[in-house]
């Protein structure tokens, strides 16, 4: 039976590259799919892997590249993804490369963006829950899936650590997190749009402008700020899933990470939730 048609390559490539300038922060994540052409026939019909690149070497290619090319955006840093694999492997017929790029907006902050804490694009979904009887209501207002990151300013140490314990401890790694947050009201405020408003712009304030000991620790100072801020505000409580970026140990390529490429994965992630309320 002839062999008709053939490529290969990796696909779900996840990476974020972080290009630090001083207390500057430029953020770009990357989902990938690099799919080489060539003439790999012999892999299929004769078991002789000769000539095939391991799917393993092409995705560190692409933390090599991510690292040679951290302020790149995506069509120039696909370009540079593509010369390599043409230029290193004279066998490499053709190589296709497609980039889905995960956005992240600056988070404004005191009316100016932010150097490095960030909001995804298109963001949250806001969400009522109400509970009416003959006695009252009881109303709280939120969102689910509201998505924030800083670069650094941020670490955790001091935590229990025994046979079992094999995290690092660091005092600077990103942090980010998609929250499904809650708010129950003691009394309705003059405009709930623009109380809503006031409630994630302090939190956010509070989370990118102070270092951050602990995702538990950023929730509790934040709620505090949101309770200070709108008098309307019984409690709030906030559930928050961390989204890892895990430093790629480039070393056994000749290349210091700096913690400027990192692997994005949300599982299994860590579940921080805490209730803030007052006395």
């Amino acid at each position: 039976m002839p062999l008709l048609r053939h490529h290969y390559g990796k696909g779900r490539v996840r990476l974020m590259r972080v290009h630090r300038d001083g207390d500057y922060n430029e953020v770009r994540e990357l989902t990938l799919r690099v799919m080489l052409d060539g003439d790999f026939s012999a892999a299929y019909t004769d078991a002789d892997n000769s000539r095939v690149v391991a799917t393993d070497t092409i995705k560190n290619l692409c933390y090599i590249v991510a690292t040679d090319h951290l302020a790149a955006g995506a069509e120039a840093f696909a370009e540079a993804l593509g010369a390599c694999f043409l230029d290193r492997y004279a066998h490499v017929t053709a190589v296709s490369v497609t980039s889905t790029e995960t956005k992240w907006a600056r988070m404004p902050v005191g009316g100016a963006p932010h150097p490095h804490a960030f909001l995804l694009d298109a963001n949250g979904t806001p969400t009522v829950r109400a509970h009416f009887t003959r006695d009252g209501a009881t109303i709280a207002s939120g969102i689910d899936g509201y998505t924030f990151m800083k670069s650094t300013e941020a670490g955790w140490v001091g935590y229990l650590m025994d046979d079992a314990t094999t995290l690092k401890e660091t005092r600077d790694r990103i942090v980010a997190t998609a929250m499904d947050a809650s708010w129950r009201w003691s009394a309705r405020p003059a405009d709930y749009a623009a109380a809503n408003a006031a409630i994630l712009t302090t939190a956010m304030e509070v989370f990118a402008t102070t270092y951050s000991d602990g995702v538990q620790d950023s929730l509790y100072r934040m709620g505090e700020a949101v309770l200070a801020a709108v008098p309307e505000v019984a409690e709030i409580s906030m559930a928050c899933p961390n989204k890892h970026y895990i430093p790629v140990n480039l070393a056994g390529f000749g290349r210091d990470g700096r913690n400027c490429v990192l692997l994005p994965t949300d599982e299994p992630h860590g579940q921080i939730e805490c209730t803030v309320g007052r006395a």
